[in-house]
């Protein structure tokens, strides 16, 4: 089945220019020209992944987000005219999957959906079992939460895919690009902020204390390292 996916910006030009090119690659196209009627088509027509515009008036795409968020987990990328690090942190930390500056080519933003949809895809781990790591965490991959402290935590798809890099490897330091060329795509081997973000988010979720994490250890200059529970005391290998 083609994916279907959601444009949504106040300019006419963009949305026909992303309309031609994803036309193009055989994607069904919906839009929307303002953030109210992004929230109806949301609801009604259940898109795969969201191209969400910053700048429009009354209701912005900050705020556009934030509803969606709020009963969907569509992915969005962000579109925006500023190359601004502080709007791209809000964006992500508000739930957006990704964030493209614009002007972009038709090849950065076809390549950019299509690893976003990758991410979202389900990825095979383990059984239907939990994977029990301490008696403080278990992981239960299938269903893409964690169990901190006995209440559960739900995942967003790319910190899902995150965890399940560095778990599969634990006791190994991974570094930062392969991280980043397996969970987010070899396009993004030398975004290392993006993973900074993305392993911050991750230990506020897991970690029982964030600032000195016990789980996800850093290597600095070199990668991240889950602990390698496998060996802690009383556990058989």
């Amino acid at each position: 089945m083609k994916k279907r996916i959601l444009v949504v910006d106040d300019e006419p030009r963009m949305r026909r220019f992303v309309r031609m090119n994803l036309d193009l690659e055989g994607y069904q196209v919906i839009e929307a020209d303002n953030g109210l009627q992004a929230l109806e088509r949301v609801r009604d027509d259940m898109p795969d992944l969201v191209l969400l515009d910053v700048a429009m008036p009354e209701l912005d795409g900050f705020e556009t987000l934030e509803h969606i968020r709020e009963s969907s987990s569509v992915p969005v990328i962000m579109l925006t005219v500023k190359n601004d690090e502080d709007d791209r942190i809000r964006g992500l930390d508000l739930g957006a999957d990704d964030y493209i500056t614009k002007p972009f080519s038709p090849r950065e933003l076809l390549s950019r959906i299509r690893a976003v949809l990758r991410r979202v895809e389900p990825s095979k781990a383990g059984g239907e079992e939990p994977l029990v790591i301490d008696e403080e965490l278990q992981i239960d991959f299938p269903r893409r939460t964690v169990i901190a402290r006995g209440e559960p935590v739900k995942l967003r798809p790319t910190e899902y895919r995150l965890l399940l890099h560095l778990v599969e490897n634990a006791g190994w330091i991974v570094p930062q690009e392969t991280l980043l060329a397996k969970v987010w795509g070899p396009e993004y081997r030398d975004d290392n902020q993006l993973l900074r973000l993305y392993i911050t988010y991750l230990r506020k979720k897991i970690e029982p204390d964030p600032a000195s994490p016990r789980y996800i250890l850093t290597e600095r200059g070199v990668g991240y390292q889950f602990v390698d529970y496998k060996k802690r005391p009383g556990k058989a290998d």
